[in-house]
């Protein structure tokens, strides 16, 4: 199959040009030289062979592995896809997805993000052809927000992510006050406050005349966030930065202070970051202070360093920690096991949220899943807007536990 056909030489070079804009435009960072340097790769590697001209642009234009699914994908819609316009308006019209979600496969990841970047490239669709009209009611079908809500956050558009997010920063997790040790005065307390009952009898020169209450004092828990920044969890990382902006901003949250990391193949405290008001400038310099984003990850060392060097800084006075991450480490697992037993003994309560258990025959088999689950308080999926806020039932109440969690006397 060849490239040459419709893709004259001609026309060959606003061609790749027009290419690399649409790669830059669904999220992959393609600059000035890069361009360049895929046209002059072209010229001396020839364009007739359809293989050679997708390996010629891919080590032009991709500098990340992440990046390659995203690539393929729009390579796939925009040099020679007979069907590439009934494929780009059967994925942007989500409520005719449904109905015929029996007929055809789910996209891949990234699929959505390539057809929204070519979606201004009309002059590349093929013709229009005449077609019936179907008109479809939509009276008992979901509503656009309610699709969007769960959503899984690798198969959204651009459009979408940024809905998906202004939903994500709106979103609060309420959790009760902690009981403290101190008291404070209360009419309506259980224990009688014999201070205040002296003070006022010294006032009058000895007379008890009533018997003043105290109650315990409640104070608002810290939260601490752990967030896997790994190339697997880059989409799932990033809205969950928006979610914890989110938590730190919020007023009356409940939540005392909010601690943030991220680790890949280190550890990185982003907790200042968070606190720029700005979302766009905290993300900004998220992005600086953690430089192994997308990069590999060392979950085991990882946790050892935040045992070793943070735990006591801010896993005091019962802190509850949400350990966000996929669990797939290629380390010791031992290792991992015993730093994440020594972490759930530090907290009040230790939260795991995996966007693996988007799968419904997901099951813990790989060794990071099995050494980590031993220890968790409660297990979560982190995929979509409608998962995240069932995570208030998790900091509320015991809620029901998962049928991965291995039972206290088992551990």
């Amino acid at each position: 199959m060849t490239v040459a056909s419709e893709a004259t030489p001609g026309r060959l070079l606003d061609n790749i040009v027009h290419f690399a804009h649409a790669l830059r435009r669904a999220g992959i960072a393609v600059g000035p030289a890069q361009i360049t340097t895929a046209i002059e790769a072209v010229q001396q590697a020839g364009f007739t062979q359809k293989q050679d001209f997708y390996a010629t642009l891919r080590a032009a234009l991709i500098s990340r592995p992440e990046h390659l699914e995203l690539f393929h994908q729009a390579f796939h819609f925009f040099w020679r896809d007979p069907e590439y316009l009934e494929r780009m308006m059967r994925m942007m019209l989500p409520l005719v997805q449904q109905l015929e979600a029996q007929d055809r496969q789910k996209p891949k990841p990234a699929e959505r993000r390539a057809a929204e970047a070519l979606g201004d490239g009309s002059e590349r669709a093929a013709p229009r052809r005449e077609k019936t009209e179907i008109e479809i009611n939509a009276q008992f079908t979901a509503s656009q927000d309610e699709v969007l809500r769960a959503m899984d956050f690798e198969q959204m558009s651009l459009s979408e992510s940024e809905a998906a997010k202004r939903a994500i920063q709106r979103l609060r997790l309420p959790v009760d006050p902690l009981k403290t040790r101190r008291f404070i005065g209360a009419n309506n307390g259980r224990k009688p406050d014999a201070r205040a009952v002296l003070r006022r009898a010294v006032k009058k020169a000895g007379e008890v005349d009533r018997l003043a209450m105290k109650t315990p004092r409640h104070r608002p828990p810290n939260l601490v966030a752990l967030c896997d920044i790994s190339g697997s969890m880059s989409s799932y990382a990033r809205m969950m930065m928006h979610f914890l902006h989110g938590l730190v901003w919020a007023q009356n949250s409940g939540w005392g202070k909010v601690h943030g990391f991220t680790f890949g193949t280190q550890l990185t405290n982003i907790s200042r970051a968070l606190h720029l008001k700005d979302v766009d400038h905290a993300l900004q310099a998220v992005g600086r202070e953690a430089p192994d984003w997308q990069g590999g990850t060392q979950i085991s060392a990882s946790l050892r360093r935040f045992n070793r060097d943070w735990s006591r800084r801010v896993l005091g006075q019962g802190a509850v920690v949400l350990l966000i991450t996929d669990g797939l480490e290629r380390g010791d697992t031992a290792t991992l096991s015993a730093e994440t037993e020594r972490l759930t003994l530090r907290c009040r309560k230790l939260i795991w949220l995996n966007p693996l258990l988007r799968w419904d025959g997901f099951a813990p088999k790989a060794a990071g899943v099995r050494a980590i689950l031993p220890f968790v308080d409660s297990f979560h999926a982190c995929h979509s807007v409608n998962s995240l806020a069932d995570l208030s039932f998790s900091l509320n109440t015991e809620g029901q536990k998962s049928r991965f969690l291995v039972p206290p006397a088992a551990r």
